[in-house]
């Protein structure tokens, strides 16, 4: 994801909304949140759970302007890019979650060790989704690539129905992935958000996320030839209205799931995201109104670095002590919670946490700093 003067700001704004978001959401203050910052408890979706399948459709934006480099490359420089990257983003995840290296204990610091650290994750997720999304484009036909989508969408269906526990195959106890992550990782290199080891990133779960970076991918060649257009952006409406009432259809039975990343639930994100990429160059390039998306550039301009940093930020914070607490609770229950009990209180801390982050990146933005991966 890396910066370029060709690149639309119609783009540059749904991706920097998209990395906003992110760090809103994933930053919730101690008085607790509104369903809106909340993931759906299980099947469903909330806006929350847009936040993720946008990050990856912008990732493929970005590819439909970097992409076009790599024809003029070497088949071993090709690869070389590739794997390179994919490597530094997967790193620089599973040391975020190891980060800070050691943990608070009655004894004092001790160092976490790295056989119950998470391997999978959201920079994990992406890094793997460039990879794969890149070498099917690369060396693939279009008509090969989304025929290959298609084969992930079905197969992955196929795979949680005649894989999983009959009658729990889209239960967290039940489905395939679960079972293929344990067997491959472990327990202890798993997340334990829910309760129970689940990784809501696991290894099966990869595979439908592909198609997101892959619509990104098209969507942003298709918005550099005719995206510009009044029917340009007509068809980009109707693909996401059809994808839309086909996302509904198949949630009949196979369901709309974030942390299962269910086939329909990526005609879902897609679908959304073609919507509302198309709202943003009607707004910005037909109407030609472009005030307030200096904001949102900021972020869309290092995306990358911006959230990892918010990540970082937020470990410091859960981490660092404060009269017995961490600097996050004390922060929440001494500033904004005084301020504002409740979730209105969250919700400014939540606002408080991304407009420093937004800071960072404007004195980044105002140096002409961008930081390429």
């Amino acid at each position: 994801m890396t910066q370029s003067s060709q690149r639309f700001l119609p783009l540059d704004v749904f991706r920097g909304m998209t990395v906003c978001f992110m760090i809103i959401v994933n930053t919730g203050g101690t008085g607790g949140t509104y369903w809106p910052l909340d993931h759906a408890p299980w099947h469903g979706w909330t806006p929350t759970d847009l936040v993720f399948p946008s990050f990856l459709f912008a990732v493929g934006n970005a590819m439909s302007f970097s992409m076009r480099k790599y024809e003029q490359l070497g088949n071993s420089a090709v690869l070389g890019k590739i794997f390179k990257r994919t490597l530094i983003i997967f790193l620089l995840g599973y040391f975020m979650y190891w980060f800070p290296f050691v943990k608070h204990t009655d004894t004092g610091l001790t160092f976490k060790p790295i056989d119950h650290t998470r391997i999978l994750g959201v920079l994990q997720r992406i890094a793997l989704c460039y990879c794969i999304a890149s070498l099917l484009i690369h060396y693939c036909s279009k008509k090969w690539v989304w025929a290959i989508s298609a084969l992930f969408l079905f197969g992955y269906w196929a795979i949680l129905w005649y894989c999983g526990t009959p009658g729990d195959q889209y239960g967290i106890n039940g489905n395939a992935g679960i079972f293929l992550d344990k067997m491959v990782m472990g327990d202890n290199h798993m997340y334990h958000g829910e309760g129970i080891a689940f990784d809501p990133e696991g290894i099966l779960s990869t595979i439908p996320a592909v198609v997101n970076v892959i619509a990104g991918y098209y969507t942003g060649l298709f918005v550099q030839q005719q995206g510009r257009t009044k029917p340009g952006l007509m068809r980009m409406v109707l693909a996401g209205v059809v994808l839309f009432a086909l996302a509904y259809a198949w949630n009949t039975v196979f369901p709309i799931n974030k942390k299962l990343w269910t086939s329909s639930y990526v005609l879902l994100t897609v679908s959304i995201d073609l919507m509302l990429l198309s709202l943003l160059i009607f707004v910005i390039d037909i109407l030609g109104v472009k005030a307030g998306t200096g904001f949102f550039t900021v972020f869309g301009k290092n995306p990358l670095f911006l959230y990892l940093l918010s990540e970082v930020m937020a470990i410091m914070f859960y981490f660092l002590v404060v009269n017995g607490v961490s600097l996050y609770q004390w922060i929440n229950d001494h500033i904004f919670q005084p301020l504002s009990p409740g979730k209105f209180g969250s919700l400014l801390f939540s606002l408080a946490f991304m407009l420093t982050c937004w800071c960072v990146g404007y004195i980044l933005d105002r140096k002409k700093i961008y930081v390429r991966v």
